[in-house]
This record gives structure tokens, sequence and C-alpha cells, in this order.
């Protein structure tokens, strides 16, 4: 009997220690991590619209997909999106609304696409230039990056949706 008890009884020590460690890194990391986060954030914010203070709005307007908005003091919005392309989660980016609602940039916060061929959809400024910037609503057909069509897709779903919530809560972003 004890022999089949001592094995139980290591084994729960040994996880139980694990857990402990698990927690005590989480709790030691948690505020670090959540610093980088905002740093990458404000930094990204910074690179469409150059310096600015902003104000976090707490709210996703009922988007799973929406993971932060922020207003400029000047009335710009930035949406942070993270949505699907190839990749499940594969495209984090951050769209740039000024106050008249017009799309004037898009920054990339990541990017899990392939290498190569999704990829181009950052690499190749002229696809974000060319289908995105200066629209006030996304249109019907895009056109595509040849051998990244999903990740194009992700792109043009992931700005739909920014531009969806600034268009239907624009109030309310606004109005903080």
């Amino acid at each position: 009997m004890k022999d089949k008890i001592k094995p139980t009884i290591i084994l729960t020590v040994i996880c139980t220690a694990a857990a402990l460690l698990l927690v005590l890194a989480y709790e030691m990391t948690k505020d670090r991590i959540a610093e980088q986060r905002a740093l990458k954030f404000n930094k990204s914010v910074e690179s469409l619209f150059g310096e600015c203070e902003t104000t976090i709005i707490d709210d996703n307007f009922g988007y799973d997909e929406i993971q932060q908005i922020a207003v400029t003091s000047d009335g710009k919005t930035v949406i942070q999106v993270c949505t699907d392309g190839y990749s499940k989660g594969g495209i984090n980016i951050l769209v740039g609304i000024d106050e008249k609602g017009v799309l004037t940039g898009i920054s990339f916060i990541s990017l899990g696409e392939t290498p190569g061929l999704g990829s181009k959809v950052k690499d190749e400024p002229s696809f974000v230039e060319k289908n995105f910037v200066g629209i006030t609503k996304v249109p019907e057909e895009i056109d595509s990056i040849s051998g990244a069509t999903f990740s194009s897709n992700g792109m043009k779903k992931a700005v739909e949706i920014a531009m969806n919530v600034y268009n239907e809560n624009k109030e309310e972003i606004l109005g903080g």
C-alpha cells in the first residue's frame, strides 16, 4: 500500500512546487510585461500621429477583435485590432483615423503571417497606401497581394472592423 501512495505524494509535491513557482514568476513579471505593452502601443501611436497624449477608451463595443482604443487630445483615434489572416490571430495592427473619420495610416504591432508571403502586407507599403489610406469606408474589393490572399483579406477585415467601430460609436469614442 505504501508503494502505491508514495509516488502519488511525491508527484503532488512536485506539481504544487511547480505551480507555486509559476505563480511567483507571473507576479514578478506582470507589471513589467504590461509596461512593455503600453510602451509598444505608445510608440506605434507615435508612428501614426507623432508625439501626442492619448486617452484609453475602456470598451471594445462588442467586437472581440478590438484590443484597445485610444483618442488623442486633438480628436484622432487609434484602434488596435487583432484578426486572422493565414494564421489565427496573425494580424495585430493599429488603425489611425483622423478627426474627420478618414483612415490616415496603419501601424503593425505584430504580424504572424508566413514570412515572404503573408508578411508582404507589411513589407509592401504600397498595399496599405493603395487599399486603405484615405478611406472613410472599406471598399468591397481590394487589390490583394498575389500569394497572400488570406493575409490580404485579414487586413481588409481588420480595417473594416476598425472603421465600423469608429463610425458606429464615434460620439462615444470622441466624447470619452
